[in-house]
């Protein structure tokens, strides 16, 4: 794999003759749209195929996987354009193996919510260890709220992913409770049953185990919450499924602030199989423009993280979204757009701007103006920034990593890390 910077005068054409690639292979790896338009400064992924096989009539991908000595699974991973589609067309070019090898091995998991778009869910399902559906919530005395799951599960086991549960204090108005977890906490009862509530819904639907993100829980309850996910492990364990829990990104064992107070690194990290460390939203909704998930910010994290818990058990958070801010920025009044990868090139293409790349941030953001006159600065992910996790990854030797989340189209970011990572 090469990921190559977009120059002045360059076409997907004149990049592919340069290769000796097929350009529809191009357009279609880095999410381009039909005519394969550029903006300058804007990554492109540039993948080596080592072997072809050229579909016939009335085959599919799992006959040409028996052919060629391969699985389904490897040739949706080389081929996103699939969209997980089973059925090929007489003509089609499927690559069955690239001229490159993975950096890193290890776990990638993502997170979606039910209503997520069939088509969607299909293209980057074949990439993930772990589907989570979000979300379950749970009542005061421990019983579950259930999601619309059904489909997502149906489609994890369909293309060899595996859908773990996820539990969260998320409310019905959008907001996390950690009032909801304090009353849970002071109660062993509901702790049993939702205990019980969760093994039997783990089992009853298929999932592999459990993902648990507790958000701003009261400095008082830092203990109860390790006790809670150690009690849940233990359970999980000895039933053969496996805990992970959501932390979100400390650099100190002392941080202030609400996000981070209730939570203590060592003792959830002892007490689950995993930690998940949440590194995006440096750049947030409300907050002044800067990079998602700036690489110089999320090393600090783990950093920290790996004095506490110990590497094989770390998941790095990894970001699918960009914000759009109108300038100037104004605390309290401006408001971000979240947006897509695939939302922001169109946005540089459409109002001609040229994209740059932060070399601390290991991040790319271009400016632009509106048609309103009104200069905007768009932050998002690219090839080069997840290249910059992967390498973070690879050389703490961390387990892998949960993407946040699959609802926004990104082919080049699935193609780049697919590439990058052996993926179990």
């Amino acid at each position: 794999m090469e990921i190559l910077t977009v120059a002045p005068g360059d076409t997907v054409f004149s990049i592919a003759s340069r290769y000796g690639l097929n350009p529809e292979k191009i357009i279609s790896d880095n999410g381009l749209d039909e005519n394969g338009t550029l903006v300058v400064g804007q990554a492109l992924v540039i993948l080596f195929p080592e072997e072809t096989y050229l579909s016939d009539y009335f085959e599919s991908v799992s006959s040409v996987a028996n052919q060629t000595d391969t699985t389904p699974r490897t040739i949706f991973q080389n081929n996103y354009f699939l969209n997980g589609r089973n059925r090929l067309f007489p003509g089609e070019e499927i690559v069955i193996k690239y001229d490159s090898f993975p950096i890193f091995s290890g776990i990638l998991g993502g997170y979606a919510y039910s209503v997520i778009p069939d088509e969607l869910i299909r293209s980057v399902i074949s990439y993930l260890t772990y589907l989570m559906p979000f979300t379950y919530g749970f009542t005061p005395s421990g019983e579950l709220l259930s999601p619309n799951d059904s489909e997502l599960i149906n489609i994890a086991q369909t293309y060899g992913a595996k859908p773990l549960m996820h539990l969260s204090t998320l409310t019905e108005s959008g907001v996390f409770s950690n009032e909801l977890a304090h009353t849970l906490f002071l109660n062993q009862e509901a702790i049993n049953t939702l205990y019980e509530n969760i093994l039997e819904t783990v089992r009853e639907k298929g999932y592999y185990g459990i993902d648990v993100d507790f958000e701003f829980l009261l400095p008082e309850d830092r203990e109860a919450y390790v006790n809670f996910i150690y009690g849940l492990t233990q359970i999980m364990n000895e039933n053969g499924f496996i805990t992970v829990v959501a932390l979100p990104p400390k650099t100190s064992d002392d941080q202030r602030g609400l996000l981070y107070e209730g939570v203590d690194y060592a003792g959830l990290g002892n007490a689950a199989n995993y930690a998940f460390l949440m590194t995006y939203e440096w750049g947030y909704r409300y907050g002044e423009p800067q990079a998602v998930a700036p690489i110089n910010a999320v090393r600090r994290v783990v950093e920290y993280a790996l004095t506490r818990i110990p590497n094989e058990k770390l998941l790095l958070g990894i970001s699918n979204y960009g914000y759009d801010w109108a300038l100037p920025f104004v605390r309290g009044e401006t408001e971000a757009l979240s947006i897509s990868t695939a939302r922001a090139l169109e946005l540089a293409a459409q109002y001609g701007a040229e994209i740059e790349f932060d070399p601390v941030a290991k991040s790319p953001y271009f400016y632009y103006t509106d048609s309103a006159g009104r200069e905007h600065v768009v932050w998002f992910e690219d090839a080069r920034s997840y290249l910059a996790k992967v390498e973070l990854m690879r050389e703490f030797r961390l387990a892998g990593g949960f993407i946040w989340d699959l609802m926004r189209k990104n082919p080049q970011g699935f193609v780049t890390l697919n590439s990058l990572i052996d993926i179990e």
